[in-house]
């Protein structure tokens, strides 16, 4: 069967159909128009006290329907794709958005057709049962780590999203999305102190991603650093130099600085960046970038959520502010190529700019030198929950996990502390960069309006001056 076909089977269209809604979405005049077809199955099998206590299996259908008329969207969408209600939804769509613009809208010059995420065992193939195994095992594999370990609680969970966008260009894309997400959590005991640490890993894999291999890693992960948890201080806060390590630190980058390169936020002058395109806005030798051509990344994406096709962009290059990550419409309000970061939810969402993978690209300095280079300050490695302004870049992240560095060495565990900066001065800031990048695979997801499945990483930063929050 053509693959094309397999997707209009699926969403019971056809080639003229797919015209007769386009033009009733433009009925009322409008720039541009798009369909969103999308049909997910979800999975998840949960694994408590030694059993698989709860699992759950879902379908989501449906198609969004929008239109684009100057600054004006008109969206609807219908929970099935029966002609008479797609039509309901197209015509919804145009009231929303009626009038006259004549404002032209991103079209895509090439059509790359890579795939990023190939799959070797489709998760839809396999029933429950298979899995237990392996979540069994993964049980027991971390409770032969440490004998300290009281509960431990897993996780399994699978997506598959066939999906198929065309436009009013003429442009039909179609493809298929897998996820695989494994989550475990290990309680420990040590006398009347209690610890818990969680790990996670998460592709665009099918169920391939099983293996003995993973339990492995997953458990000697659980248990590293338990030890320094156990005898962490809250040390004394102020002013001071701060080494991010490398991997998970990038969420900092992804919150701090990756949302306000965002090009709506730009766009509507909300980011402390709007007017610093072209501008220096960190050291020479400074790369950010938001990647979604990494193989099996949790944020990668053949396409985007407007069928634009994924790419590799350069926020900052050479310290240089160097692009705003941007769907169709700001790329047609600035004038410049989409960077295929127009992403949604599903099709009950519209699409908006949103970060796919973000990181820092790695320097020339070795880690270890980083650290000898300070005299006073904090590695940290482990961040939880954070909150950023993106109009003034104002942040602040809670520390899961870091050390106290005195005189070049790695001394006390810390724990229960903040750290407080500003993006833009965090970002000048920055004294050195380690050889040794590090994509962090866990279960990251972005909500800005909407949830997406997103990734970071980091090598080894130092920032010469942040802000701890710790005993005065």
């Amino acid at each position: 069967m053509n693959i094309t076909q397999y997707y209009l089977d699926l969403f019971k269209v056809n080639r003229r159909q797919l015209e007769d809604l386009i033009s009733t979405a433009l009925r009322y005049g409008g720039d541009f128009s798009d369909l969103y077809f999308e049909h997910t199955t979800y999975f998840n099998l949960l694994l408590k006290d030694g059993v698989v206590s709860s699992g759950g299996f879902h379908t989501d259908f449906g198609v969004g329907i929008r239109v684009l008329t100057g600054e004006k969207t008109g969206y609807a969408y219908s929970e099935n794709t029966s002609m008479e209600d797609m039509v309901k939804a197209a015509k919804a769509a145009a009231a929303i958005a009626s009038g006259c613009s004549g404002h032209k809208v991103y079209k895509p010059t090439d059509d790359r057709r890579h795939d990023f995420y190939p799959v070797e065992r489709d998760w839809r193939l396999f029933d429950a049962g298979h899995f237990v195994p392996f979540l069994t095992g993964l049980e027991q594999a971390v409770f032969s780590k440490d004998s300290r370990i009281v509960k431990v609680i897993a996780r399994l969970s699978d997506s598959v999203s066939d999906v198929m966008m065309y436009n009013s260009f003429g442009e039909l894309t179609c493809e298929t999305r897998p996820m695989g997400s494994i989550s475990v959590t290990a309680v420990f005991q040590q006398g009347e102190k209690t610890e818990n640490k969680s790990v996670a890993r998460s592709f665009r894999k099918g169920a391939e991603l099983i293996s003995p291999s993973l339990i492995e890693e997953i458990a000697k992960e659980i248990v590293a650093g338990i030890d320094e948890r156990f005898c962490a201080i809250r040390p004394k806060g102020g002013q001071m130099s701060v080494v991010m390590g490398a991997g998970a630190s990038g969420i900092l980058l992804h919150e701090a600085m990756g949302h306000a390169f965002e090009a709506d936020f730009n766009r509507k002058g909300q980011s402390i960046f709007s007017d610093k395109m072209g501008c220096r806005i960190c050291p020479e030798g400074i790369d950010i970038v938001d990647d979604g051509t990494i193989m099996w990344n949790r944020g990668s994406g053949n396409y985007d959520d407007e069928g634009v096709p994924g790419e590799k962009t350069y926020m900052v290059k050479n310290g240089i502010l160097n692009s705003y990550l941007h769907d169709r419409i700001s790329a047609s309000w600035y004038g410049v190529q989409s960077t295929g970061n127009g992403r949604r939810e599903n099709f009950r969402y519209n699409p908006i700019p949103r970060m796919r993978a973000t990181y820092m690209e790695s320097g020339n300095a070795d880690p270890k030198d980083i650290i000898t280079s300070v005299k006073k300050g904090i590695y940290v490695d482990e961040f939880s929950n954070g909150q950023v302004k993106i109009g003034e870049g104002d942040f602040t992240f809670f520390v899961k996990s870091g050390c106290l560095i005195e005189n070049g060495c790695l001394t006390a565990p810390v724990k229960d502390i903040n750290i407080i900066g500003n993006g833009p001065q965090a970002l000048s800031d920055i004294a050195a960069i380690g050889n040794d990048l590090k994509i962090d695979n866990g279960t990251w997801t972005c909500g800005k309006e909407q949830s997406v499945p997103v990734s970071c990483g980091m090598p080894t930063v130092l920032v010469k001056k942040l802000i701890v929050g710790g005993d005065q």
